[in-house]
């Protein structure tokens, strides 16, 4: 049989996600019958990175979402952008947006609570973007009438580039002291 570092490459290409080491560890025991570990598939990655990084290639292995996903090079992003606004019509709404931000931060959270923080009914900004699987049912809530629970989705990570939640901007990256008055001490 051939060697699993071309199984692992073929696994992490025909991903639509990043996928984790468990997740390839999983599909090589199957198709191996034997044992992999975490080293052995690590070292697999290392040399993977590292043949894409020497070559003169448009895409490179990069860790993403606690796991590995094939991407372009930043020096083609602006080409890739033009294909982008050609494929548009995927964009998200400005209120979709909105609603993706709150479940982000708020996370998990109700759709009453969405709806209260943006004054609007938001069914069809959720509902958007489940279709989207940007966002996913985390469960019920323990309130009154038990609310399903939304929260962002493996995806929504794969899509804004991020391993967790905790490398989201944090709420006062966005303020703006321009307008205060006086000097300010921390």
């Amino acid at each position: 049989m051939e060697s699993p570092e071309l199984y692992i490459e073929a696994l992490i290409f025909s991903s639509e996600q990043s996928i984790r080491i468990e997740e390839i560890i999983y599909c090589l025991q199957s198709v191996f019958e034997r044992d992999f570990s975490i080293e052995e598939v690590s070292a697999s990655i290392a040399n993977i990175h590292q043949k894409y990084k020497e070559g003169n290639l448009a895409i490179e292995l990069v860790n993403v979402a606690n796991g590995y996903q094939f991407l372009t090079k930043k020096e083609y992003h602006a080409v890739i952008n033009l294909l982008q606004i050609q494929r548009s019509k995927k964009k998200l709404s400005q209120a979709a947006l909105e609603t993706l931000a709150i479940i982000a931060y708020k996370q998990p959270v109700t759709k009453l609570e969405i709806e209260q923080i943006r004054g609007v009914n938001s069914e069809y900004s959720i509902q958007k973007l489940l279709e989207k699987e940007l966002i996913t049912i985390s469960g019920k809530s323990d309130t009154v009438g038990r609310p399903i629970l939304y929260s962002p989705s493996q995806q929504f990570m794969d899509y804004f580039g991020i391993n967790s939640l905790s490398e989201l901007p944090q709420i006062k990256d966005f303020q703006d002291n321009s307008s205060t008055i006086g000097e300010q001490t921390e």
